[in-house]
């Protein structure tokens, strides 16, 4: 009878313990948040989110995105450690086999969006915006959206064309200044729109600034390779594109807030 209380009393001691320690166990983080299967999954800080900020990628899938026309992002389209990683390898005439430009679900007009890339050595590619996904009309993303460029000054061949550089407004404004990285080293990039005006940051620095559809805006178009396309720049809402353009290219921390 002693060792069989003794034992009863130790059952209950630990049973108590087990109880407490599962009450101190902290709440589950939100889905958003990295864990140990899932180390890559984007973060969004308390403020960010309180300010509406939200993820366009996850970290781990490309839920959000299509090929521009529809579709599924094509296997060129990878996730690779928390990045959104475009792998240009099997060359596709000037783009990519199982690449294409990938557009959002979603149609944004007033926003602000935020993402860092990187491009492989003498790279290109581009972030354009307002995409109006009309293919019968328009075949690319880029018959209808501006692009912020995203090149390796180094030594891509466009580097040598004014407005073709990292950071401008391509085709259509110069940078006032250049604060991109080298190849293969990561840039923070912005664009912010409201009611039809537009700011462009990278790495912190305001680049670019206009307002679509003045004066000013229909003269740079119609000085522009892009003079011949009626639906180029006639947009101030419509999807967020990632370029393909035949080059290895990685994107992680895109977010978004709508104004």
């Amino acid at each position: 009878m002693k060792y069989t209380s003794l034992a009863l009393l130790l059952g209950l001691i630990l049973f108590a313990c087990k109880g407490k320690e599962k009450e101190s166990t902290p709440a589950m983080e939100p889905s958003t948040a990295p864990t140990a299967t899932n180390p890559n999954r984007v973060v969004l800080t308390p403020e960010e989110t309180q300010n509406g900020w939200r993820p366009l990628f996850d970290g781990i899938s490309t839920t959000g995105w299509h090929k521009y026309g529809g579709g599924a992002p094509g296997p060129a389209w990878k996730t690779v450690d928390g990045t959104l990683m475009l792998d240009a390898s099997n060359k596709a005439d000037w783009q990519t086999q199982g690449g294409g430009d990938i557009v959002t679900d979603e149609e944004f007009e007033n926003f602000h969006l935020k993402l860092e890339w990187k491009i492989d050595t003498c790279g290109n590619s581009g972030i354009i915006f307002y995409v109006n996904e009309d293919t019968a009309k328009y075949p690319y993303v880029w018959h209808t959206g501006p692009e912020m460029q995203v090149l390796d000054n180094a030594c891509h061949r466009d580097a040598k064309i004014k407005k073709h550089r990292a950071g401008d407004l391509y085709d259509l404004i110069s940078c006032s200044k250049e604060p991109v990285t080298h190849a293969l080293e990561w840039n923070q990039a912005e664009i912010l729109s409201q009611n039809g005006a537009i700011d462009l940051f990278l790495n912190g620095e305001k680049v670019v600034s206009t307002r679509v559809g003045d004066p000013a805006w229909k003269k740079l178009v119609a000085g522009s390779k892009f003079k011949d396309m009626p639906g180029f720049g006639a947009f101030t809402k419509g999807k967020i594109s990632l370029q393909d353009h035949g080059n290895t290219v990685w994107f992680r921390n895109i977010k978004i807030k709508p104004l």
